[in-house]
């Protein structure tokens, strides 16, 4: 099976007043296509630093990154940026809705880039009917509930077709039924997407639902036994 996502001898450190903090001393990961997998770990453990580095949004300070077999720290800003649009997905934990913007246009943001044009409008119906909200697609933001919002963004995050999607933390901000549901509905749409996901969580019951777990620890990471 054709690998999704390596990551190789990851390391990340940022300055301080008192000299380099290191967050990340020494990550490998690799995840074939169509795997899902959680990291879990405590606040401050570098669980959101190694996604956004595995997201491309953040650089490294020593180690490599492959995506579908492409190193996307190679390419120049507007290439890295595009690479990103067309082949990851994001689902962030406090979604980062565009409040001006009906729940339609949100997903729709994502296919600027790629004016997807009709084509794109379809299949942004087609998702939002996939997570149930069907009826919601010309509401804003602020009329929706933390759970729907949470739908439109994993509508948003598979409208460009995407190899690689994301999660972080995102039923964090949820009670525990709505957690649940959406928890639910990643899974689903794991299955149905046919991509890799890759999930940084705090939750055990959301981790469990997926193929892999890894915990982070002392800047590096550990799989699971029995995952």
């Amino acid at each position: 099976m054709p690998v999704s996502l390596c990551a190789e001898s990851i390391k990340k450190h940022f300055p301080t007043r008192s000299g380099e903090l290191a967050v990340l001393r020494d990550v490998s990961l690799t995840l074939d296509a169509g795997e899902s997998a959680a990291i879990m770990g405590p606040s401050g453990s570098g669980k959101s630093t190694l996604l956004n580095i595995l997201g491309t949004l953040d650089t490294p300070t020593a180690g490599t990154v492959t995506i579908d077999g492409k190193n996307p720290f190679e390419l120049d800003e507007r290439e890295l940026a595009r690479f990103r649009n067309q082949r990851i997905g994001f689902v962030f934990q406090d979604q980062h809705l565009l409040p001006q913007c009906c729940v339609l246009e949100n997903v729709l943001l994502a296919t600027l880039v790629t004016r997807g044009g009709n084509d794109a409008t379809e299949r942004a119906r087609r998702l939002l009917d996939r997570v149930g909200l069907s009826d919601r697609l010309k509401h804003l933001p602020a009329e929706l509930s933390g759970g729907e919002r949470q739908r439109v963004a994993i509508a948003r995050a598979l409208i460009n077709n995407p190899t690689l999607v994301l999660a972080d933390e995102p039923t964090g901000n949820l009670d525990q039924t709505t957690a649940d549901s959406i928890a639910s509905l990643l899974s689903e749409v794991h299955r149905d997407e046919n991509v890799t996901l890759l999930v940084v969580t705090h939750s055990r019951p959301l981790a469990e639902r997926f193929e892999r777990r890894f915990d982070v620890a002392d800047g590096t990471l550990v799989e699971l036994e029995g995952a």
